[in-house]
């Protein structure tokens, strides 16, 4: 093979004939934590449909599904909800260093910075074993809400609040965020967000945790490099520009001719299409039912009604202007939900990386531990070339 056939490859066209965007059908890896079915619209953790754990599992016990392989028994279950509830304490210097960074730091930066500084506190620091990861990722999953609902209140000039013991993972960041303790309704709603948003494949953010793995870099490190690509626009960052579009509407009958002037404009509908799902996604007809709920008899349905209308302004303009479907995501309930739930638009990211922290741990351990014996030691895909080739250098003096 030539070194043009081998790296200068013709636009659009990569290794074995697939198009070169993004990898996309590109197999990098085997894994046995979840299945993304976009043509069926389903979504598996461990073998178990994401509907039947919304409906009756918690988010701690999803959290030990995801990275033990099983559901718990009722004592392993108790064990487990206790080791992440001993750990949700931010050691001192973690506080300190949250109470030094500037108020108009991001939410994600906050975050990301934050899980890098874990490593240093960490009692298994420079431990690498499968026992220690395990245990480094039960520290990862239980400081993260403190880190998010701390950055929350200090934002607002409020005093953190101390995590309380005694409730679930979900009902105690919104007690932490909130300063009161939530209706067991609000609190399901939220330890259901969590389960839904746990894992979802290799998405951009999982990727990078494992390609960050690969290199035998750190838990801390490749969670973090995680939170980084998830605090992207086109990645996390979906379900705060859901909300932020809701505000500028603000009037559910101002909806269709704002849909149709983002089109216009060449704009896109945040919350709209996946990469993945041919159909709705599951998680979005899951959270579907529960936004109304949430908002239902209240002056917050207007969120809802938006939403929907939203959602039924775009497929119309799609089927006449494209003559195919597109349907909502998860990012498009997410939003008006945890707006009702008293988080910022800015948080929302970091909700979501408090959520996928589960699946990030779990994909971490599974690429330092692998199970399948036909494993790569590093990630390292090709690059097709198409820059300029054979050029002379120019000194500096002779170059106009």
């Amino acid at each position: 093979m030539t070194l043009n056939e081998k790296y200068l490859m013709p636009n659009n066209v990569s290794m074995d004939g697939i198009e070169d965007t993004g990898l996309r059908g590109v197999r990098a890896a085997t894994s046995r934590i979840s299945l993304v079915d976009g043509e069926a619209g389903r979504l598996i953790y461990r073998g178990y449909a994401i509907e039947d754990l919304a409906k009756w599992s918690t988010f701690e016990e999803t959290c030990y599904l995801l990275l033990n392989g099983e559901l718990p028994n009722a004592e392993q279950l108790n064990t487990f909800s206790k080791e992440l509830t001993s750990n949700r304490e931010l050691p001192l210097s973690i506080l300190e260093a949250l109470h030094s960074q500037p108020l108009g730091t991001t939410p994600m930066a906050i975050l990301s910075a934050m899980v890098s500084l874990m490593s240093g506190t960490c009692p298994d620091h420079g431990d690498d074993s499968l026992e220690a990861n395990r245990r480094k990722a039960v520290r990862i999953i239980a400081m993260m809400p403190t880190v998010v609902a701390a950055w929350k209140r200090l934002r607002r000039d409020q005093k953190p609040i101390d995590p309380d013991p005694s409730l679930s993972h979900a009902a105690n960041f919104l007690y932490m965020i909130g300063g009161k303790k939530q209706s067991k309704t609000m609190n399901r709603f939220m330890d259901v967000a969590l389960i839904l948003q746990a894992d979802h494949g290799f998405n951009a953010s999982t990727f990078t945790s494992r390609v960050v793995a690969s290199t035998r870099a750190t838990m801390y490190s490749a969670v973090s490099a995680g939170i980084g690509a998830l605090s992207g626009s086109l990645h996390g960052g979906a379900n705060a520009q859901v909300m932020r579009n809701l505000i500028d509407v603000n009037d559910p009958n101002n909806v269709e001719e704002w849909v149709e002037e983002q089109f216009r404009n060449g704009e896109r509908i945040s919350g709209m299409g996946h990469a993945v799902y041919k159909t709705i996604d599951p998680r979005a007809a899951i959270l579907r039912g529960m936004a109304q709920a949430i908002m239902d008899n209240s002056p917050e349905f207007r969120w809802y009604e938006m939403t929907e209308r939203m959602i039924l302004a775009t497929q119309r303009h799609f089927r006449a202007a494209k003559g195919r479907e597109i349907y909502p995501n998860i990012d498009m309930y997410t939003a008006s939900i945890y707006h009702t739930m008293g988080i910022d638009p800015d948080f929302y990211p970091a909700v979501f990386a408090m959520a996928r922290s589960a699946g990030w741990t779990a994909h971490i351990s599974e690429e330092k531990f692998p199970t399948d014996p036909v494993r790569p030691v590093l990630y390292r895909p090709v690059c097709v070339y198409r820059g300029e080739m054979d050029r002379e250098y120019v000194p500096i003096e002779d170059r106009c």
